[in-house]
């Protein structure tokens, strides 16, 4: 039986957040080498890939305030550019996958997202569930989407695959970043966070050591708990980017970073 799994390459590990249009290549590179290599492994394992927008789309969305609602001609002209830098970033992953003999196609989400004040309402599926089935690797990322209530707006990669999410049959998620997971106050990792451990660690949430203006680790843990409570069965790891840690989460060797599951 198949097994499903989104994996997200986070904007912090794949871009400087504090330098706009950085993009650290070897570390796309080295994920895709991993990949490639568990997929070979493994051909009963289906991977969707995600990549935040990092320096590039998060720093013009927070120049045209995008996030917050696409109103006047010059939103308009800002929402367009944010989905441009966001194309931008994402021909790069997409280029550097490929490289790594990944059957790498590119999806972009706001050919066909709507959103309702912020929400992700709708997405087309059936190009994803088509490349999955067909031995394609669908790559996805944060982007832009109209949006019924704002005009317009951003929707992160956690968004898109809270979305996918309920549709496709996802075993796992692994959030991949520039720390080892979720922080407590003491700067420890937390190793485990459920609906019901919540209260007890969330002053200890922060946000992003960069521009990130959909909320940074806070919001990615909230919509994470909103997703397993959602889908009980499935389970969700934030973890670091190091190469060697990927490739042991994944084989089940190592149980790395925070994990995230229903209670």
């Amino acid at each position: 039986m198949n097994r499903l799994l989104f994996i997200k390459l986070g904007g912090s590990l794949i871009t400087n957040k504090q330098i706009a249009s950085s993009f650290y290549h070897e570390a796309v590179a080295a994920v895709g080498l991993v990949l490639r290599d568990v997929v070979a492994a493994d051909p009963e394992l289906r991977i969707l890939v995600g990549h935040g927008s990092g320096s590039f789309g998060h720093v013009v969305a927070r120049q045209y305030g995008t996030i917050n609602g696409v109103h006047t001609p010059a939103d308009w002209r800002g929402f367009a550019h944010v989905a441009t830098a966001a194309a931008d970033l994402n021909a790069l992953v997409t280029s550097t996958l490929r490289a790594a003999d990944l059957p790498i196609w590119r999806i972009q989400p706001s050919a066909s997202a709507y959103s309702r004040d912020g929400e992700l309402m709708s997405m087309a599926v059936a190009p994803i569930e088509s490349a999955l089935a067909n031995g394609l690797m669908p790559l996805v990322y944060g982007d832009v989407s109209l949006d019924e209530t704002r005009g317009g707006t951003i929707i992160s990669t956690e968004t898109v695959f809270f979305y996918l999410a309920q549709h496709l049959s996802v075993d796992q998620i692994l959030l991949l970043g520039d720390v080892e997971g979720v922080y407590d106050s003491q700067g420890v990792t937390i190793p485990l966070i459920t609906p019901m451990l919540l209260p007890t660690i969330e002053s200890a949430l922060g946000g992003s050591a960069g521009t990130d203006v959909t909320g940074g680790m806070a919001s990615k843990v909230r919509h994470m708990l909103r997703l397993v409570t959602a889908v009980p069965s499935l389970s969700i790891r934030i973890m670091g980017g190091d190469p060697d840690l990927v490739r042991a989460a994944l084989s089940g060797q190592a149980q790395p970073g925070t994990l995230i599951k229903a209670d």
